[in-house]
This record gives C-alpha cells, sequence and structure tokens, in this order.
C-alpha cells in the first residue's frame, strides 16, 4: 500500500505505517531529512516544483522524473508501505501515488484508482503534467488523463489530507 502525505507528515507516516520506501517530489531547495529507518537507497528523490507547464527559473516535472518514479515503484518488494510525500500532500505527491499503482496494476482501471483518491482525500489534486507524461509512457491512451480530470481540483488546502491507497 502506498501513503500519502505533506513534507510536515512525513516521519509520523512513516512511523505510523512502518514504511521503509518513500518518494519526494519537492523542489531541489527545500531540505528533506529522510528518516534513519529508511536505507538511503529505498528514497526516491525527484526535484521538482508544482507546476503544471515550463516556466523560466522554475524546474518543471519532466518525462524523466516519471521514468524514475515508475522504475524506482516496480523494483520496490511492497512487503512494507511505501509513503509519497511532496511539500502540502495535495499535488505532486497524489500523481506520484497514481501514477504508481497505475503502473503496478496495468489491468486495474484507471477511473477507479483516481476515485479511490478522491474518495480518500477531498484534497487531492494530482498534478496534470505528471500525470499526461505517465499516461503516455504506461500507453493508457488518455485514460489516466480523463480519469484525473473527472476527479476534479479537489478542496482548496494549504495541507493535503494525508491517505493510503491500496493497490488492488
Amino acid at each position: 500500500m502506498i501513503h500519502v502525505c505533506s513534507l510536515a507528515r512525513l516521519h509520523a507516516t512513516v512511523e505510523e505505517t512502518g514504511a521503509r520506501h518513500i518518494v519526494t517530489l519537492i523542489n531541489n531547495q527545500t531540505e528533506v531529512i529522510r528518516p534513519a529507518c529508511v536505507a538511503e537507497k529505498d528514497h526516491l528523490f525527484l526535484g521538482m516544483h508544482d507546476i503544471a507547464a515550463e516556466m523560466d527559473g522554475f524546474n518543471a516535472p519532466a518525462e524523466a522524473h516519471v521514468h524514475r518514479l515508475i522504475a524506482f515503484a516496480q523494483n520496490w518488494h511492497r512487503r512494507t508501505p511505501m509513503v509519497v510525500h511532496c511539500f502540502a500532500g495535495i499535488s505532486r505527491s497524489t500523481a506520484a501515488a497514481f501514477i504508481t499503482a497505475c503502473a503496478l496494476n496495468p489491468k486495474r482501471s484507471e477511473a477507479a484508482i483516481a476515485q479511490a483518491i478522491r474518495d480518500s482525500s477531498p484534497t487531492a489534486f494530482p498534478n496534470p503534467r505528471l500525470v499526461a507524461f505517465a499516461d503516455t509512457i504506461l500507453e493508457r491512451n488518455g485514460r489516466m488523463i480523463a480519469a484525473v480530470q473527472a476527479i476534479g481540483r479537489g478542496q482548496e488546502s494549504a495541507e493535503g489530507h494525508p491517505f493510503r491507497l491500496d493497490l488492488e
């Protein structure tokens, strides 16, 4: 299972869940202290800003980030949970959880995964740029994009509602 949270809840979420794998999606200027119980090799750091299009002075989510995320997820042994977080736990992290679930369960409906995210978190708003790259990489023919559009933006919040996403 995947647990999604904000940076502020990272250590507590790892401790509460027993997670031993972490995906961090945050800009390179933000310090992230890896919990001691997580090995360095089991922590994927993807440096990016939370934007949906290229902007001067910002590191936009890129196709390479999604390739690295999918490879990391496919190497995850799944005996312990994975925590996925970004700064607020709203956009980049929810996109990464969605992408991971789609990559690890290719027969599961994209719409069902997106709806499970919405049902678990009223604040989730998966980053559309990350989702679009993943849709192409995973050959989902626009279904990932449509699924995220169908659940909508979610409630406005400074910090996302932490949630769990089951893979099955």
